[in-house]
């Protein structure tokens, strides 16, 4: 039983590094742009097919990897340039009207140029195979490396936000967006940044996670409902309540799909609790939010305004 609680927590963190990366920027473009992006899952599912493109031209994962980002940095410029200017001013309804569209747009043009099969990123030969980590329990490498590096993205964006002159901007627009324009500071320019940044880690999280998940449309819709439950628990515009929040429902989500039917036995048969369990296991989330949201109406790290 330890063996498997150990593993599923390291799943668990495993998902939330990768929600976090996908939340950060839903948070910031949320808290400071003032616009409900329902097109933001599908940054995650282009940064899985950009990948899947690369690398089966370069032959490499890394490189594959490494273009990447600049093409995630174009797509956000263009969104923001094309669509998501246009929004600034609109009421919330037209922001999530033109975004859904946005998302039905994007999944009709990836059938068109990827087709609708879905595609395969192979393991990096570096990062294959598992390693021990307590008696017989083994661990693969590449998850272990995708908990790494999102931990480390996680701390530059901390370095970033809260030790440079940008991240002041993006903390002060987060507080009062009124306030950074009268001072003079190019607001466009700042939500074009907060926009690109976004989606850059909303592609890489894509990125990442395509050697162990089969890359196929509509793959964002499922993980952006777990996102805007990360934002909603961890705080609008809040990057330590992105993380917090992002941790805490990868977790609870992981445990509760697998722990929910071992307990629920000892009060019902085998078949019955495994049925209940994969019912009630999806519900623990929102379980959790509405309750934290009793305590904390504007979540964990959520100012008032």
């Amino acid at each position: 039983m330890m063996n498997l609680l150990v593993l599923q927590l390291l799943n668990g963190l495993q998902l939330g590094v990768l929600l976090f990366l996908i939340a950060a920027g839903l948070t910031l473009v949320f808290g400071i742009m003032d616009v409900v992006n329902l097109a933001h899952g599908v940054l995650y599912m282009v940064g899985a097919y950009f990948i899947a493109t690369f690398a089966a031209m370069t032959g490499s994962f890394w490189w594959g990897l490494l273009l990447t980002v600049p093409a995630a940095i174009a797509v956000g410029l263009i969104l923001e340039l094309v669509v998501i200017r246009r929004l600034y001013d609109r009421s919330h309804l037209d922001q999530v009207l033109a975004t859904f569209g946005l998302v039905m747009i994007a999944n009709e043009a990836v059938k068109i140029v990827w087709g609708t099969s879905p595609l395969a990123v192979p393991m990096p030969e570096l990062l294959s195979g598992s390693v021990p980590l307590m008696g017989p329990l083994q661990y693969p490498v590449y998850r272990i490396a995708i908990i790494a590096s999102g931990l480390a993205m996680a701390g530059g964006l901390y370095l970033v936000i809260n030790h440079t002159r940008i991240g002041m901007l993006l903390r002060a627009g987060a507080t009062n967006r009124a306030m950074v324009s009268a001072l003079g500071i190019d607001i466009g320019k700042l939500f074009a940044i907060v926009f690109t940044l976004g989606a850059v880690l909303a592609c890489i999280a894509g990125a990442l996670v395509a050697p162990i998940l089969s890359v196929d449309t509509g793959m964002g819709e499922s993980v952006l409902i777990l996102t805007f439950v990360v934002v909603v628990i961890g705080g609008i515009g809040s990057i330590r309540g992105a993380f917090l929040g992002a941790i805490l429902v990868a977790v609870v989500d992981t445990l509760g799909g697998v722990f929910g039917p071992i307990l629920l036995r000892s009060v019902l048969d085998p078949s019955a609790a495994g049925q209940a369990g994969r019912m009630l296991a999806p519900m623990l989330i929102y379980i959790l939010m509405a309750a934290l949201l009793c305590v904390k109406p504007d979540g964990l790290f959520g100012g008032r305004g």
